[in-house]
């Protein structure tokens, strides 16, 4: 099995090539998780929002791999966030995955009408409880992270976005290292035509790989992390194999130059971006 790249931000390390969950119910969750981990994934991504905590957790004791091999995020809705809330909805987590504490947790989105020192407080108090190993953020811009980071208490180790060719997330990417935060990117590869983009596939035909594997060693090249979902079993596996290649640097500055301005592919009425 190919040895996984990990990314170490303020003391938790994180492998670089995730599996995310969003949309994966059930039975199809489990045998997708499943999947997953035999193809050789580490790091599986959840949320509070899925509804499939029950699910993941079920294919992590499925697995028979030990507990301290599988990286598990999993995310407090932004309607949970408050002192107290957060607390309890991350206990219900645990409860459902069947884990005495995750990997990760991470508030996920950000919500305006719940004070962010109540909410970076009551993330740093999950970790002193031992709920969390490690927390961290989502969906939040340059100016957001930096108080969040000023307000913790203890040691932030995340920020996931959206992040693929289409949308510039510099910024955000910039903010990150500044701090020592791994950048985590959901929908890696985008929604709808993006792999069928003549610069990718031009790319992966003539390195003998797919698109969707020449677009996830981009962001792992870039020193950041990726958690593509996927139910398919061949896709899955497929996904996996980006360490035993590499682009030129001719090839990254290809694909970033596809970055264009309406590239943003998920945006909440709430958000708030940086651009």
């Amino acid at each position: 099995m190919t040895k996984q790249i990990v990314i170490d931000a303020n003391g938790a390390r994180i492998p670089a090539l995730g599996f995310g969950t969003w949309q994966l119910r059930g039975a199809a969750c489990v045998a997708a998780v499943e999947t997953a981990l035999a193809a050789g994934y580490r790091h599986i991504d959840t949320a509070r929002m899925y509804g499939n905590e029950q699910a993941v957790g079920e294919a992590l004791r499925a697995s028979g791999l030990l507990r301290d091999d599988i990286f598990v995020t999993t995310k407090v809705w932004r309607d949970d966030i408050g002192s107290g809330a957060l607390e309890r909805s991350a206990e219900a987590s645990l409860r459902d995955l069947r884990l005495d504490a995750v990997d990760l947790l991470l508030i996920h989105w950000p919500n305006a009408a719940i004070p962010l020192k109540a909410s970076i407080g009551a993330l740093c108090n999950a970790r002193r409880r031992g709920l969390a190993r490690h927390i961290g953020v989502s969906n939040f811009p340059t100016a957001l992270l930096e108080q969040a980071v000023a307000l913790a208490t203890e040691p932030l180790v995340a920020n996931q976005c959206e992040y693929h060719p289409r949308l510039d997330q510099d910024a955000v990417i910039a903010a990150c290292k500044r701090h020592g935060l791994a950048f985590v990117s959901y929908s890696p590869l985008g929604k709808g035509g993006l792999l069928a983009d003549p610069t990718l596939t031009s790319i992966a035909g003539r390195l003998g790989r797919t698109p969707s594997q020449v677009v996830l060693r981009w962001h792992v090249q870039q020193g950041v992390a990726a958690i593509p979902r996927s139910g398919s079993p061949a896709h899955i596996s497929d996904n996996f194999g980006v360490f035993d290649f590499a682009l030129d640097d001719a090839d990254m500055a290809a694909i970033s130059a596809l970055r264009r301005a309406d590239g943003r592919m998920v945006d909440m009425g709430w958000a708030r971006w940086d651009a």
